[in-house]
C-alpha cells in the first residue's frame, strides 16, 4: 500500500511521516510524560502477548511504533515543551502538563514536526549506520533519537542558560544541592542510585533470563517500569527506572549473566544522574537523562560483548 510512497531515504514513506506527525501532535498534547506512561502500558501488553507465543507485532505497532514509539509521542512532545516555555506558556521542565492546555496550537504542531523528524533521526541510527558488533546492534536507535532531538531542541528553543545550562552560584554541576531544580530528589545520591540499580538491575536481568529475548525478556522490564511512572505523574516519589531495567535485560541477555546484568543496572542508575547533571538540572529545559542513559549503556554493553569482556570474565 505504501510502496508508492516512498521517499528517497530508505524504506520510510511519506505516510510513515505523516503518522509520526499525528504521535508528535498527540504526545504533545496529552503531555510528555502521559505520552511515554502510554507507550509503558503498550509495551508491556507486547512483553506478555510474546511469552505468551503471540510473536512481536502488537510490540512493534504500539510499543515502539510510528504513533505511540517512546522516539515518537515522547521525544516530540518534550521539544514541544521547550518551544511552549520559549513562548512563556509552560515551564520548560514540567513534562507531566499537557499542552493542549496552552491553546496555543503551534505548540502541537513543533511536537508534531518533531515526531516526524524521529522517524528519520532513527532510520539513520538504525540504518544508514548499520554498525554491528558481535551481531548486536550498536546502540539503542530510539534512545538515541530521542536524545539527538532534544539536544536540537534545545539548541533551537533553550539557550539563554547555554547548552548544558548554568550552575548557580556556590553549585557544582554534578554534585547539586536543593538550591538547584533537581530532577528526582529523592533518587540522586549514591547509596540510592546503587540500591535501586542493583534492585531493578537484579529483577530486570532474572525476567530476561527467565523468558529469553524472543519471548519478552528484552523489554517486559522495561514496560513494567514505564507503566509504574503512572504514580509519578501523581505526585508520588516514584523512582525512574526503565533505563535501568531495560539496560541490565540486555546485558544479562548479551553476558548469559545476572550478575553482569546486575552491574549494568547499577551502571545505568549513575548514568542517568550523571546525565540529569549535564543537560537537565541546571536548565530550564529537559533533556532526558533515561535515554541518555540508555544509548550511551547500551553501547558499553554492545562493546563488552564484542570485545569478549563477559566471556572472559564469566559471572553466574
Amino acid at each position: 500500500m505504501t510502496s508508492s510512497l516512498l521517499l528517497p531515504i530508505g524504506g520510510i514513506s511519506f505516510l510513515h511521516l505523516c503518522i509520526a506527525f499525528v504521535g508528535g501532535i498527540f504526545g504533545a498534547a496529552v503531555g510528555a510524560l502521559p505520552a511515554f506512561i502510554l507507550c509503558g502500558f503498550f509495551v508491556f501488553i507486547g512483553g506478555v502477548l510474546m511469552i505468551a507465543g503471540a510473536g512481536p507485532d502488537f510490540l512493534n505497532t504500539f510499543g515502539f511504533g510510528f504513533t505511540f514509539g517512546p522516539q515518537v509521542c515522547f521525544g516530540a512532545a518534550v521539544v514541544a515543551h521547550m518551544y511552549a516555555h520559549k513562548k512563556g506558556l509552560s515551564p520548560g521542565r514540567d513534562i507531566t502538563a499537557g499542552l493542549m492546555g496552552t491553546k496555543s496550537m503551534d505548540v502541537l504542531l513543533i511536537g508534531g514536526l518533531f515526531g516526524s523528524l524521529s522517524v528519520i533521526l532513527n532510520w539513520l541510527f538504525i540504518t544508514a549506520l548499520p554498525m554491528k558488533w558481535g551481531g548486536m546492534l550498536w546502540t539503542d536507535g530510539v534512545a538515541i533519537t530521542i536524545f539527538v532531538m532534544h539536544l536540537i531542541g534545545r539548541l533551537l528553543f533553550d539557550m539563554k542558560k547555554g547548552f548544558f545550562g548554568q550552575v548557580a552560584e556556590g553549585e557544582s554541576r554534578f554534585n547539586p544541592t536543593e538550591k538547584s531544580t533537581l530532577w528526582l530528589p529523592w533518587q540522586m545520591s549514591w547509596k540510592e542510585l546503587f540500591v535501586i540499580g542493583a534492585g531493578v538491575g537484579l529483577l530486570s536481568s532474572y525476567f530476561a533470563m527467565l523468558l529469553g529475548a524472543d519471548h519478552g525478556g528484552a523489554i517486559i522490564g522495561f514496560g513494567i517500569s514505564g507503566l509504574s511512572l503512572v504514580f509519578l505523574q501523581f505526585g508520588t516519589k516514584m523512582p525512574v527506572t526503565h533505563h535501568i531495567s531495560v539496560n541490565a535485560a540486555v546485558a544479562a541477555l548479551a553476558s548469559h549473566s545476572l550478575i553482569w546484568g546486575l552491574i549494568f543496572g547499577v551502571l545505568s542508575a549513575f548514568a542517568g544522574q550523571f546525565w540529569a547533571c549535564l543537560f537537565t538540572i541546571h536548565a530550564d529545559t529537559y533533556i532526558d537523562p533515561p535515554a541518555a542513559a540508555i544509548w550511551s549503556v547500551t553501547t558499553i554493553s554492545v562493546a563488552c560483548a564484542a570485545l569478549g569482556l563477559f566471556t572472559a570474565i564469566p559471572l553466574p
